[in-house]
């Protein structure tokens, strides 16, 4: 086997990839305070069409070297907005239709495995801060919450590799590519 090169990967650039039909998916994130987290997340959602982040509270905001570093460049092809409160997004997102999960160990929670969704809805996920998870007001406003099962001792994964978890389950079942 030959590895490819970057011109044999075919890729689109930036610009392509705003006229690209996006999947129908916003990524919240939810007082991420990790530039890294916040870096590996643009680079996900590029790579799977995400329709944009929307960066709440303390999460840092593109430009910035430290969210470069992961990003590699996408926090210039992924669209995003900043919102002070999660809360303002989460009743924007509401107000324009999306069906919001948040991604959180609560009662009666969906296990991912088991998660469902229609081709022909909008959703948003939103990730919480690396150590308190998402708000409860959010969690409270949230249509519904997923929980990814977890086998070992740690209670939790990292937010960006849950984030990329999560991403890839709603590309394998919504992704318009």
């Amino acid at each position: 086997m030959r590895k490819l090169d970057v011109e044999e990967l075919g890729r689109i650039s930036a610009d392509e990839f705003k006229s690209v039909e996006k999947m129908p998916l916003v990524v919240v994130l939810d007082n991420v305070r990790s530039l890294h987290n916040v870096g590996a997340v643009f680079r996900t959602s590029d790579a799977f069409l995400v329709e944009s982040i929307y960066l709440c509270g303390i999460t840092s905001t593109p430009p910035n070297a430290e969210i470069h570093k992961t990003a590699l460049g996408a926090e210039f092809s992924v669209d995003w907005k900043y919102f002070e409160n999660t809360q303002d997004a989460i009743r924007l997102l509401h107000e324009e239709g999306y069906y919001v999960y948040s991604v959180e160990q609560v009662e009666g929670s969906v296990s991912l495995p088991d998660l469902k969704l229609e081709r022909d809805k909008k959703y948003a996920i939103v990730m919480g801060n690396e150590v308190k998870g998402v708000l409860q007001e959010v969690v409270d406003m949230s249509d519904a919450c997923i929980e990814l099962p977890q086998y070992g001792t740690k209670h939790s994964l990292n937010v960006s590799v849950t984030t990329g978890i999560v991403i890839w389950d709603f590309f394998k079942q919504i992704g318009r590519k």
